[in-house]
């Protein structure tokens, strides 16, 4: 499936959610093309030749900067995909009203194919060009991790732009999100994608106005089938476990698993760490990857590995309630029009995966004040819970028990606040979305998430005037 249907979906969806928000002729042209896209190649020595690469990075919409969104180390990445995976960002950061506009980037390179060296001076050499440009700055483009890149090329990409000298200097480390905590990054982070999964999946189940999955409004015993399992399929299955479910199938780009007692999730990780893959995983049925998406019925598919997983050569053929979409651009226009008809319900990316650039946001706000969470009221917190505890125990007669007082009393960490402040987001947006679900009547949710982000979109561009 190319890369020139993702991007068609992308514009189908904006287009379709258009005609269903008031807004001044052209303005929806503007709001769905990018404003540029930079193209550079470069070369680097490496194993005694000169080795070129191709890299992108695009910006949709400066309509508040700074902008932000992933970059992806893939050997088909290519100018079609980063400029809709662009157009994703602007749309989630409106939605979660976090306050930047849509970027991503992107470079045409197998991270397998190169040594960690040969990697670092690669990566080293992209933030070069990118920083010629100001498409690497705390105040103007600030990248993140996407598939292919971590924790590790963030710090190299932070401390590439800090040797090149910035006018910036006293905010050089807010250029990047995603850094490892030692190196300025923030707890939570890693995980946040797949978190933000746990927290969206709740807040659509607990709502009122949203049917119930499998006749349960509650995800204790939801079977669910996660294809991908690199971090956000990972941390998605696992905190998905946590909350009751069953992990019945995990589908990876060589093959797939599937036992309908469940998968022991961590079980599964050190399998795949140990041998490379998670065939042959004791207890459970290793079939091809190509029919993984249809083995098995569940009550809910998380897909989160790349676009288009599901099209319309095989949408008749998938089983669930409900699709969960953990990576950007799962389902394509095509294929959600067949799930529709048949009742599937599709809890949209543009939400569902959001909770990594709010996790950026709170990094990046915590590089740009020089204050890490939760330090200036730490000791309040933490005495006026023991000040709770000692009233509760007065009135009660009795002391409370050991973990009624930890509870309590607990001192609020990072990791507490960046779980604290992600969940509300959520369920903030998600409360958006049905508000406009309701409104608009009959809609679906990608429809109605659409439309939400683009009429805040439109407010930021009628308050500078065009």
């Amino acid at each position: 499936m190319s890369q020139q249907e993702f991007l068609t979906s992308v514009q189908h969806f904006i287009e379709t959610a258009v005609t269903h928000v008031d807004l001044p002729e052209g303005l929806a042209e503007r709001i769905a093309q990018c404003n540029s896209t930079y193209s550079v190649r470069f070369g680097v020595k490496l194993r005694g030749r000169i080795h070129s690469f191709q890299g992108w990075r695009s910006v949709h919409s400066e309509h508040i900067e700074p902008v932000k969104g992933g970059i992806r180390y893939a050997p088909d990445a290519n100018h079609d995909e980063v400029e809709a995976l662009a157009s994703l960002m602007s749309l989630k950061c409106a939605l979660v009203n976090v306050p930047f506009g849509g970027s991503k980037g992107a470079l045409a390179v197998d991270p397998n194919a190169w040594t960690e060296d040969e990697l670092e001076k690669i990566t080293r050499r992209f933030t070069q060009e990118l920083a010629r440009r100001d498409l690497i700055h705390p105040g103007r483009n600030v990248p993140a991790p996407d598939m292919g890149t971590g924790e590790r090329e963030m710090a190299w990409m932070a401390d590439e732009y800090r040797r090149i000298g910035s006018s910036d200097a006293l905010n050089q480390n807010a250029c990047v999100t995603g850094k490892p905590v030692a190196r300025g990054g923030i707890e939570g982070r890693v995980e946040a994608t797949g978190r933000g999964l746990q927290y969206a999946l709740r807040a659509y189940l607990t709502h009122g106005d949203t049917p119930p999955v499998a006749g349960q409004k509650t995800p204790e015993g939801l079977t669910v089938v996660v294809q991908g399992f690199g971090n956000v399929g990972y941390h998605a299955a696992k905190f998905l476990a946590e909350d009751g479910c069953k992990i019945v199938g995990i589908v990876e780009h060589d093959c797939a698993i599937f036992n309908e007692g469940g998968l022991d999730v961590e079980a599964v990780a050190a399998h795949r760490a140990e041998t490379g893959s998670v065939a042959d995983f004791d207890g459970a049925k290793t079939v091809p990857s190509a029919e993984g998406l249809t083995y098995m019925a569940a009550d809910v598919l998380i897909p989160a590995a790349k676009e288009n997983a599901i099209t319309r050569e095989n949408c008749e053929q998938v089983n669930y309630s409900l699709i969960v979409e953990a990576a950007n651009g799962p389902v394509t226009a095509e294929a959600e029009d067949c799930l529709n008809r048949r009742g599937i319900v599709v809890l949209p990316d543009l939400y569902v995966n959001a909770g990594g650039v709010v996790v950026s946001y709170f990094e990046w706000v915590k590089n740009i004040t020089h204050l890490p969470f939760g330090l200036m009221d730490r000791r309040q917190n933490l005495s006026s819970g023991n000040a709770l505890v000692s009233a509760l125990e007065e009135i009660a007669g009795r002391p409370l028990q050991e973990t009624q007082r930890a509870k309590i009393a607990k001192e609020t960490r990072e990791i507490d606040l960046v779980r604290s402040g992600l969940e509300e987001i959520m369920v903030r947006a998600f409360d958006d979305i049905m508000d406009r679900k309701m409104a608009l009547d009959g809609v679906t949710l990608r429809t109605a998430a659409y439309a939400v982000t683009i009429a805040r979109i439109a407010e930021y561009y009628r308050a500078i005037g065009l």
